[in-house]
């Protein structure tokens, strides 16, 4: 299965539908035609737009399935007022989202899908740097260090002393979200001199053309990139399946996932999809280069799922 990963195609995409989905949306509405909405975490976009392709060929294409990338901020507030059926996220829901989620009368199963490991990537030319200890990456993200630490050398006096060039998520990501509360002790405290996107690929296309780049994002995203980019270890430990596995890399791995609307589960387009996502989901997980949970896990999510499906609840 060949993932969507070219950003210039991505963007020319965007304005197409922009331009377009007036037009379509009526059409496919007139023509009755189940759909399920999906939008969140760039982070698990990967592993939900595989089972999407292969869930509309299955069905061919009877249901429709849509996959946004919004972050997974950005999804929840528009499951938490209805928008969608399912949102995907790289972190757990917040509190001000659960309230949201609670006004509007929202409820919903939150399900464990895969493993990630936030990597941090440099451009493939920079030699000097191969390990980043989580005190120097704190030096160069915490909100303290903007406008003033702006060399690698600022960071560690073995790199060069040339401009320190930052890419990262925006403040609607999880992975923003993660990786600022275990690398500055906060979620959300990060220096805002950074070139943000909740578009990963943007992130690649970064640090893959500025020898002075470096960027943090999900592990699928390095792997389906290394010909481009480099990877860090953090505190010695390179990010990898086996890694996050076994729990050496640390602090940033961690588990994602599909919060699924209770109600709209109970449509059996929904209610098929999701069945389908988890049925599957140990190989298509790996299939994008995420890292899987046990078959147990699956099965257990999906003994879930049926009693409360048939529990009318």
């Amino acid at each position: 299965m060949k993932l969507k990963k070219n950003s210039w195609k991505l963007a020319g995409l965007f304005a197409v539908v922009a331009s377009t989905v007036a037009l379509v949306a009526p059409t496919v509405n007139s023509q009755g035609t189940p759909t399920v909405r999906i939008d969140g975490s760039s982070t698990v976009y990967p592993i939900t737009e595989a089972v999407a392709e292969e869930f509309q060929d299955l069905k061919k294409n009877g249901v429709r399935v849509t996959v946004g990338i919004s972050g997974t901020g950005g999804g929840f507030k528009k499951f938490c007022i209805g928008e969608t059926d399912i949102s995907d996220a790289s972190r757990p829901i917040k509190d001000k989202e659960k309230a949201l989620c609670a006004k509007n009368g929202i409820e919903y199963m939150a399900i464990p899908v895969a493993y990630d490991a936030i990597t941090v990537v440099v451009n493939k030319g920079n030699s000097a740097v191969t390990d980043i200890k989580v005190e120097e990456l704190n030096k160069m993200w915490k909100p303290e260090s903007e406008g003033t630490v702006t060399k690698w050398s600022q960071v560690n006096s073995n790199w060069p002393d040339l401009p320190l060039v930052l890419y990262g998520p925006g403040a609607d990501s999880g992975t923003f979200d993660y990786f600022t509360k275990k690398i500055n002790g906060k979620s959300g405290a990060s220096r805002t001199d950074y070139t943000p996107s909740e578009d990963d690929n943007v992130l690649v296309q970064g640090v893959e053309t500025d020898p002075k780049a470096l960027a943090y994002f999900g592990l699928s995203y390095y792997l389906e990139n290394q010909d481009k980019l480099k990877a860090v270890a953090i505190n010695g430990v390179e990010p990898s399946l086996t890694t996050v596995r076994n729990g050496t890399y640390t602090p940033l791995s961690r588990p994602i996932f599909i919060y699924v609307n209770k109600n709209a589960v109970k449509r059996p387009e929904v209610n098929d999809f999701v069945t389908y996502y988890l049925q599957n989901a140990e190989r298509l997980v790996t299939e994008v280069k995420s890292v899987p949970l046990s078959s147990a896990d699956y099965a257990k999510s999906l003994a879930e799922l049926e009693v409360l499906v048939g529990s009318g609840n």
